[in-house]
């Protein structure tokens, strides 16, 4: 009696003890990683509302607005380069006064390129800032000549919606030299460099 009682422990023992060394040996699932995060993407496009002061019109009171577009080529988390154009063509107020007696319909046009270097600030919002290097056109001022070299810096913000998606503000001083309105031509229509101020807002799409 005594030796079957024994022999029905020993066997109750392993038993007892299959089942945690069996979910020991399973291998623990592991959470999963969230891929998007480590993704460096290579292009970003951005598209939006344009602003820039009119410095270099005589006399003008009011800036104009338009829109902003650029694309950059990123290398790594860092760093890119970045084609910038731009169109200016509504006054920020009805009418847009100048020196000359017919009516004022102004217009800038910038392409600009230059190096960007991009910064992490807190987990959504990053930093940037450019150097710009490019030529601008001012239209509907009889400026002789209408196109200038044009350069300046600047940055902004991006906040990150999703990993392609981010909303984006940004500003800069361009810097331009024309022509003063009404310049005497036996002066070689003289530039005046102007700076312009420059503002944007708009969506930016990572790919």
């Amino acid at each position: 009696m005594t030796r079957k009682l024994l022999l029905s422990l020993l066997a109750v023992i392993p038993a007892a003890l299959m089942p945690p060394v069996a979910s020991g040996q399973m291998a623990k699932e592991r959470p999963a990683r969230n891929q998007q995060s480590d993704v460096t993407y290579k292009w970003e496009g951005f598209a939006g509302y344009g602003y820039t002061s009119l410095n270099q019109v005589n006399q003008s009171r009011y800036g104009l607005q338009g829109f902003n577009l650029s694309i950059t080529r990123d290398w790594g988390k860092y760093f890119g380069i970045t084609a910038d154009g731009a169109s200016y063509s509504h006054a920020t107020s009805a009418g847009n006064p100048c020196p000359t007696p017919a009516p004022c319909n102004a217009s800038v046009d910038a392409v600009l390129f230059g190096p960007v270097i991009h910064v992490n600030i807190v987990e959504r919002l990053d930093g940037f800032f450019h150097v710009l290097l490019g030529g601008e056109h001012t239209g509907g001022e009889q400026q002789t000549p209408n196109i200038s070299f044009a350069g300046g810096a600047g940055g902004g913000l991006d906040y990150k919606l999703t990993p392609h998606f981010a909303l984006r503000a940004s500003g800069d001083s361009i810097v331009s030299s024309f022509s003063v309105i009404g310049n005497n031509p036996s002066l070689n229509y003289s530039p005046h460099a102007r700076a312009n101020a420059r503002a944007a807002v708009g969506v930016v799409y990572k790919f």
